[in-house]
């Protein structure tokens, strides 16, 4: 039997990473949660690397946490998801969730760690803990709340009822859902145009739209540097797709 395990690739500048645990519903286990903040930091630190997709092997997402695997609910299983979507949210370069399926529990606290959410219809979301008397983890709770709104967020917490992509993308819990066999070519469709973009501007505007208020002078000094701001301005005048070459 494949066992459970993160795997990932990078290609044109995209590194993918995909959730393996197919017995399971790509139920994240302990030593995944575990793998996954080393991981990112390896792509993180790969100049080669743009953008970070994350998806699910077959046709779920998540099925949330192998409860199996992490023994009784508690305080150092539930630090082991939060420390893995801490992680992905800090991810210095624009992140997409690719989801088809299902995206439960510990897999929307992963998606919504990312910048974008792409998903196949008839995909399902669900956030359970109210089904198994956790308390759901003040910082994850927060993130929901930023990207849904506090109505819908405690729609979905409170319940723990799944939701389809309609309603998925009328609360902003998506950001495209595409028809069924459409998800990948989106998917590299977008990321090539991202992979494609200044990093300089996404990098600086990632910090920005998740609060930071003490890196203005430090995107100052990467932008004098950088290069880019010229030459997206040469490229814009000689109307040619800018080469921009910042990295991090």
């Amino acid at each position: 039997m494949e066992q459970p395990q993160l795997e990932h690739s990078v290609t044109d500048g995209v590194a993918t990473v995909v959730i393996s645990n197919p017995a399971k519903r790509n139920a994240m286990t302990a030593g995944m949660w575990r793998a996954l903040p080393g991981l990112l930091d390896r792509l993180a630190a790969d100049r080669d690397v743009r953008v970070l997709v994350l998806t699910g092997a077959g046709g779920t997402f998540c099925a949330g946490a192998d409860i199996a695997s992490l023994g009784e609910p508690g305080d150092e299983q539930q630090s082991l998801a939060v420390r893995a979507e801490e992680a992905l949210a800090a991810f210095p370069k624009p992140s997409l969730a690719a989801v088809r399926g299902y995206c439960v529990g510990g897999g929307s606290q992963l998606a919504a760690a990312c910048d974008l959410r792409f998903a196949e219809e008839g995909s399902l979301f669900g956030i359970t803990p109210a089904k198994l008397g956790i308390v759901y983890p003040a910082s994850s709770t927060r993130r929901l709340v930023a990207l849904v709104g506090p109505s819908a967020a405690k729609y979905l917490l409170f319940s723990g009822e799944l939701v389809d992509t309609g309603r998925a993308l009328r609360t902003g819990l998506v950001d495209e859902v595409l028809p069924p066999g459409e998800l990948d070519r989106r998917v590299r469709e977008f990321t090539a145009v991202l992979a494609s973009r200044s990093l300089l501007t996404q990098a600086s505007a990632k910090e920005f739209a998740a609060g930071r208020t003490d890196r203005d002078a430090h995107w100052a000094e990467q932008a004098r540097g950088s290069g880019d701001t010229a030459e997206g301005v040469a490229a814009f005048l000689a109307r040619r797709a800018p080469r921009f070459t910042y990295t991090l």
